[in-house]
């Protein structure tokens, strides 16, 4: 408090941020009724700032928070309808009806609501009343006789046609009723204007005004938010990272709570206005629309994420180093560092499909895990793809995540090494190679594609790529299994083998990943199809679905 007891401007602000944070910390049906209970409700729901009250109404649902609407300033409102009624650049008619529908109270609150109508851009009210009303010139034609409701204007000259049903048309004819009552000399000049202007021309003027508006509201140009997702050169940690701890680290820390923990109130402050602009930010460079709850969400947690492995990594993924980094560090930077992280790898994996003969009939040459890995570190957002067939890449949370990634690659770099030399180290010997299948290389798979690079490789001891003779089928299997049906075992001289006829064909540094990839090959083979061949000798009809094969010997 100052001297003469009133509170200065600081100590409201700090005020309304700590009313703001208690609310947000109940649940929104609790957070609406607390803004309702007291006396001055309405003085309270209008000191909030838009965007809150916005969240609170559309977790609570539209329908059943029409109170905090109405008791709503006519500038919050106008917010409402810029978040809550506009897909992208457009303006969806049939959701700002709906709003305004909620702002309707009784009949002694039809001042307050026409003061609501009237902080709405002029062009939204006409393209709302253009998208439900048709307007009829009884001096154009006197015989005009339209199906559907129509209202008089006062002068008797137009007939007003509302052109929706239900609740849609009701609330059409209050709202034309209540802006003749008001003045009848300008809805009949509003209702004119309505027939003859352009669509295109009023709703490319109404999204620049409330393009404007969201900027005063913290979401920037799109032009200023996409350098959100700009590389940076990385800073050196606070101190250095232990590698093999980050691999043995377990559940995930989030570097950005703990950044918050040391933080004075005035430095909280500022930290969650620098957080609330990065997620702004965030949000118009993925073209996502503000008012979108769902995507608020989702991009709100890809924002935390990001923060969360920048600060990691500034902080030699020390948690108690992060609030010393915070105070050092503008959040935005910490944004970029994390990005940036990622965006590495994303360059990486860039650089190995484009590389001569990586790629083949559209299809990588890596095995399916590392398949995955390069489509969602090549997206434009890099993502980490989990061991889990369709589901959706994630982003990156962790430097742990990040050198799982990292190990992925290198495996995904020597793959491509392995198999651009076993099918004849140029391209154009691997596409050769793969139309000896019969099958586009997608339908073949890599998988089964290697699988018989190997089977051949134990039959003739060198590299060839071709589906495997069924007239040497018995000697195939002869070389591959022992035991009996019950209890198959691979023969420890078929890996032998396959790695002798294939490590000529391969460079050095990729020669581990050959033994690990004969090693994984010959492992499915003998789980799918071991116990069949013991138990008669002969290879069953699926065999091809694993291991391709032909029909007859091949010359």
């Amino acid at each position: 408090m100052s001297e003469n007891g009133k509170g200065n401007g600081r100590d409201s602000q700090l005020a309304l941020r700590e009313l703001q944070q208690r609310l947000m910390g109940l649940s929104p049906r609790r957070r609406m009724e607390a803004l309702l209970e007291g006396a001055d409700a309405g003085a309270v729901v209008r000191a909030l700032p838009p965007e809150s009250l916005y969240l609170t109404i559309q977790e609570v649902g539209l329908a059943d928070a029409t109170e905090l609407v109405q008791l709503a300033s006519p500038a919050q409102f106008r917010a409402f309808v810029d978040l809550g009624a506009w897909k992208r650049d457009k303006v969806d008619t049939h959701a700002a009806l709906t709003w305004l529908r909620a702002a309707r109270g009784g009949f002694d609150d039809t001042s307050e609501y026409l003061r609501k109508l009237h902080a709405l851009d002029l062009e939204v009210l006409e393209l709302v009343l253009r998208e439900f009303v048709v307007l009829h010139d009884k001096e154009e034609n006197p015989d005009v006789n339209p199906q559907g409701v129509t209202l008089e204007t006062p002068e008797g000259r137009y007939l007003v046609e509302i052109t929706t049903e239900g609740v849609e048309m009701s609330a059409v004819r209050a709202l034309v009723n209540d802006l003749i009552a008001e003045n009848p000399f300008e809805a009949v000049r509003l209702l004119e204007a309505v027939r003859w202007e352009i669509p295109g021309e009023l709703e490319e003027t109404a999204f620049q005004f409330r393009k404007g508006r969201l900027v005063d509201m913290g979401f920037p140009s799109l032009e200023d938010a996409v350098a959100l997702f700009s590389r940076v050169d990385l800073a050196t940690p606070k101190k250095p990272i232990v590698t093999s701890a980050l691999a043995a680290s377990q559940g995930h820390v989030d570097y950005l709570e703990a950044s918050f923990r040391g933080l004075t109130a005035l430095e909280r402050q500022n930290a969650e206005d620098e957080l609330a602009g990065v997620a702004n930010a965030a949000l118009v460079a993925e073209l996502e629309d503000p008012g979108d709850l769902d995507a608020v969400r989702r991009v709100g947690e890809m924002t935390r994420d990001s923060l969360s492995l920048g600060l990691e990594y500034l902080t030699g993924a020390d948690p108690s180093q992060a609030t010393e980094v915070l105070r050092d560090v503008p959040l935005r930077r910490v944004f970029q560092t994390g990005f940036t992280l990622t965006l590495q790898l994303k360059y990486r994996a860039d650089r190995l499909a484009k590389s001569p003969g990586a790629v083949v009939d559209g299809v990588p040459l890596v095995l399916p895990e590392e398949a995955a890995a390069l489509e969602a570190l090549r997206r434009k957002r890099p993502r980490r793809a989990l061991k889990v067939e369709g589901a959706e890449p994630v982003p990156f949370r962790s430097l742990r995540e990040i050198a799982a990634s990292e190990a992925v690659l290198t495996r995904a770099e020597a793959q491509v090494d392995v198999l651009r030399g076993v099918l004849g180290g140029t391209p154009e010997a691997a596409r050769q190679a793969v139309a000896r299948f019969g099958a586009p290389l997608e339908s073949l798979g890599v998988p089964r594609l290697f699988a018989a690079v190997v089977a051949m490789a134990i039959l003739d001891g060198r590299a060839e790529a071709r589906p495997v003779p069924l007239g040497r089928g018995a000697e195939l299997g002869a070389r591959l299994f022992e035991g009996t049906p019950q209890a198959p075992r691979l023969l420890a001289s078929a890996t032998e083998r396959a790695l002798a006829g294939l490590v000529g064909a391969v460079p050095e540094t990729a020669r581990e990943e050959l033994r690990r990839m004969v090693g994984v090959t010959l492992a499915r083979l003998l789980e799918e199809l071991g116990a069949a061949w013991l138990e008669d000798t002969t290879w069953s009809p699926v065999a091809s679905e694993v291991l391709p094969m032909e029909s007859s010997p091949v010359p």
